[in-house]
């Protein structure tokens, strides 16, 4: 597994990945605008990482260099390709993500929804803490939990 940047060519594959997760379809996510956010993430120079997995696409990490506060790197997608889960394919991801962050801050920043408590188990295996919390912040009726790490 190599995780490396993505490019124009993967956002076909990688947009296909985060329609086709439930959380992302319970807030509204479609093919379509996940390869609009990509490519807009792409075309601004933001750190879009993917990983090659049995020659394949894996999973996405998208790093947002001052997102956080207008300060700190933010995770704004982490996401593993169906039957990539418990192989190693987000912490490798996740690690990518740690060293985009790092070219700016020794920091990074990201919300997990309430609901997602395999997510939460994920990050604060991680080594990341939960801070806070925004309840109602994209969808009514869910807390998106604020996590941090100093890295």
């Amino acid at each position: 597994m190599k995780v490396r940047a993505a490019r124009e060519a993967d956002l076909e594959a990688l947009a296909r990945i985060v329609a086709e997760t439930p959380l992302w379809q319970r807030y509204g996510v479609t093919p379509d605008s996940a390869r609009a956010a990509l490519s807009g993430g792409l075309s601004r120079g933001e750190a879009v990482l993917t990983i090659d997995v049995d020659g394949g696409l894996g999973g996405l990490a998208w790093v947002q260099a001052q997102a956080g506060f207008g300060r700190s790197p933010y995770l704004k997608w982490l996401g593993v390709a169906p039957g990539g889960n418990r192989r190693g394919v987000g912490r490798e991801l996740l690690r990518g993500a740690e060293d985009a962050a790092r070219s700016t801050r020794s920091e990074l920043i990201l919300l997990c929804s309430d609901f997602n408590h395999d997510g939460q188990r994920f990050y604060e295996r991680e080594g990341y803490a939960r801070v806070g919390a925004l309840p109602d912040y994209v969808l009514s009726g869910v807390a998106e939990l604020v996590y941090f790490k100093k890295l």
